[in-house]
């Protein structure tokens, strides 16, 4: 055992601790969803103005820097995200991953201290929920995507969480948490709200282990937290503001959920979690503040529409779904681009794809520049036998949006579907080559070239991998598997190296900095400043 893993260890269960106070936040906050007269010529520049004056970062002063940094942040973030990955959480659909990577970035561009890097994911849960991990890393359940009426209460949710990451709530935290047995209550909370995200326990045990946990410190953890909620509630508002979504979306929302709180569907693993009831107080910061602002018409992206219908089939029973779009049409709805998509969807992940390709052509025909369209009836002619035809429509599309990175990925997996798997290796290269991949991405250029042949290649994107989920020493053995392939071509040989090279350095480093914490702690323990762990290894 290292001191780094345990260190990030303790420093991963904080953080999921925390998230009982800040990362479920969303769940409970209200405002009103009244409007509001704006007499402010340009309410966007004011609140561009206002996210550096009202939503300033706060000083959070050396002792709270010292207690986490912001590579330790991220290295937690990773470990947390690989995790809700490998239990097959995080939605890796590419048309869902880019729609909210899109809009998360959108809203990161106009935060303060949003240079940092963000991971924005849709995670495969109904609750009503969304999270903030250390490092950048933002979560919104499919359940709380499915709830937002328009794509302004969805951005209010993500500026909301990225408020989290700008303000580091979660490095303040543990500085609070230090004189409060953080490390023994946030292990407890850890193993609660971990089994609860990935759906592996059952609420009575959970809620059996918080009883038996330390009550004392939990509730000062959930003060603590209520004054960042308002901080966060107040910098989302001024930065969705600025980004050009309707502020007033923020307190609509959670007005909803407010009046809606007796609804089954509102019912979560994370209820017995949450004692942070709506306060009057709160509804009124989140109604002044949009009316300070003054009202901003957004008018909702097509994709907003497209992906929300879309995720209906992906996470829940797409039977259920095309039910539910025949009861619109039966009703006289149902008729408008994304009920229609959504149904074409529905038909495709109910095995039934024949009866979505007429809707999908229709739709193309009416819509020629929406890409979701094109991807959709890709995948249907795909899955009604139709290859062909699937190829065809893709490689038009991919023709039409260079580097589009959901069309040439549903390409690829026709190609490779298809045995054409050099031809997928090929395309796959081309786009990443333009556009930052996500670890599964990678994972599937990794396939297609070790489904081509090319084995050396694999064995480089799978090191890329495992670099991106902060597994350095996987990493390295791909790495030196990919260099004892035969027929390596110089230009190969020199990449593999380098990349080795950089990965063994990095690897290096952090055993040099175990060795001067683990010096570091013996000294403190030797003079009576330091405690011990606390939670054990926490690492592989």
């Amino acid at each position: 055992m290292t001191h780094r893993r345990s260190r990030l260890g303790s420093l991963l269960a904080a953080c999921t601790a925390l998230l009982v106070g800040i990362g479920v936040g969303v769940a409970y906050g209200a405002g009103a969803g009244v409007g509001a007269e704006t007499t402010i010529h340009d309410p966007t520049a004011y609140a561009q103005r206002h996210v550096g004056t009202e939503g300033e970062l706060p000083a959070l002063g050396s002792a709270a820097n010292a207690a986490i940094s912001l590579q330790e942040e991220y290295d937690a973030g990773l470990i947390f995200t690989r995790e809700l990955r490998q239990r097959g959480k995080i939605i890796e659909d590419p048309e869902v991953s880019a729609y909210i990577q899109e809009i998360g970035h959108e809203i990161a561009s106009y935060a303060q201290n949003g240079q940092r890097q963000f991971s924005y994911h849709v995670v495969d849960d109904p609750t009503i929920n969304s999270f903030a991990i250390p490092g950048g890393f933002v979560f919104i359940n499919s359940g709380l995507f499915l709830a937002t009426r328009n794509e302004s209460e969805l951005a209010a949710v993500v500026a909301h969480e990225t408020a989290h990451e700008t303000q580091r709530h979660i490095a303040r935290g543990i500085y609070d948490q230090q004189h409060a047995s953080l490390l023994s209550t946030a292990a407890m909370l850890a193993a609660v709200l971990l089994g609860a995200t990935v759906g592996g326990g059952s609420p009575s045990a959970m809620e059996g282990a918080i009883v038996a946990g330390q009550g004392a410190a939990i509730q000062h953890q959930i003060n603590y937290t209520r004054a960042e909620e308002a901080e966060a509630d107040r910098i989302g508002i001024y930065t969705m503001a600025s980004a050009g979504f309707d502020p007033l979306a923020m307190a609509s929302f959670f007005q909803r959920l407010e009046t809606t709180e007796g609804n089954p569907a509102f019912a979560s693993a994370y209820g017995f979690l949450m004692d942070h009831p709506v306060t009057a107080d709160r509804i009124a910061e989140a109604r002044n503040r949009a009316a300070q602002i003054g009202r901003i018409h957004h008018v909702d992206s097509i994709s907003y529409g497209l992906i929300r219908e879309r995720l209906r089939s992906l996470v829940g029973d797409p039977e259920a779904a095309i039910r539910y779009y025949q009861s619109l049409r039966a009703n006289g709805g149902g008729r408008a681009l994304d009920d229609r998509y959504g149904l074409a969807v529905a038909y495709t992940y109910a095995h039934t794809p024949a009866p979505a390709i007429p809707i999908l052509t229709k739709l193309l025909a009416e819509n020629p520049r929406v890409t979701q369209l094109y991807g959709a009836l890709g995948q249907a002619y795909l899955a009604n036998n139709e290859p062909d035809r699937s190829q065809a429509v893709l490689r038009k599309a991919r023709e039409l949006f260079p580097h589009n990175v959901p069309i040439t990925i549903r390409l690829a997996q026709t190609y490779m579907q298809e045995g054409l798997n050099a031809r997928a290796h090929h395309i796959l290269l081309d786009l990443f080559n333009v556009v930052d991949p996500t670890p599964e991405q990678t994972r599937l250029i990794a396939r297609a070239a070790h489904a081509a042949g090319d084995l050396a290649d694999s064995y480089y994107y799978m090191s890329e991998f495992y670099i991106m989920n902060g597994e350095l020493e996987r990493s390295s053995g791909q790495l030196r598997l990919a260099l004892e392939q035969p027929n390596l071509n110089p230009v190969q040989r020199a990449r593999f190296s380098a990349r080795l090279a950089q990965v063994r350095d990095a690897l290096d480093r952090m055993k040099k900095q175990d060795r001067e914490r683990a010096r570091h702690d013996r000294s403190g323990r030797g003079s009576g400043g330091g405690g011990g762990d606390g939670d054990g290894d926490g690492g592989h």
